[in-house]
């Protein structure tokens, strides 16, 4: 019975982030680009970022906040380590692995424990 709350728990969280890129993508693709930050890089390394902007090497998405960018949503990025929560479309840097899953993670998205491998 556990194992059938965790499947469906597991596919709910995949509908809504599906759902979600759909309409952030949506929003984003006519959205003026966000303004350059210090040193001409898009976005700083560690902090918040628009929907589809680039992730420093190394970074992984940690939240959402589904009213950034002016209701296109925003994620934040943090230096990856040992034990982060990473939300959906976070890339897993070489050397680590996703493991536990939690539904209510990232705003409701779901999160995945990321540990080193």
């Amino acid at each position: 019975m556990a194992s059938a709350r965790r499947r469906i728990a597991a596919l709910a969280g995949v509908i809504a982030l599906v759902a979600t890129v759909l309409l952030a993508g949506a929003a984003t693709a006519n959205a003026a680009p966000a303004p350059a930050a210090a040193g001409g890089s898009q976005i700083a390394a560690g902090g918040w970022s628009c929907a589809g902007a680039p992730i420093p090497a190394g970074y992984v998405l940690t939240a959402f906040d589904r009213n950034g960018c002016g209701g296109a949503g925003s994620w934040y990025h943090q230096l990856v380590r040992n034990g982060i929560w990473t939300c959906p479309y976070s890339p897993i840097p070489a050397g680590y692995r996703s493991t536990t899953y939690d539904a209510r993670g990232c705003s409701g998205l779901g999160a995945w424990l990321t540990v080193r491998a």
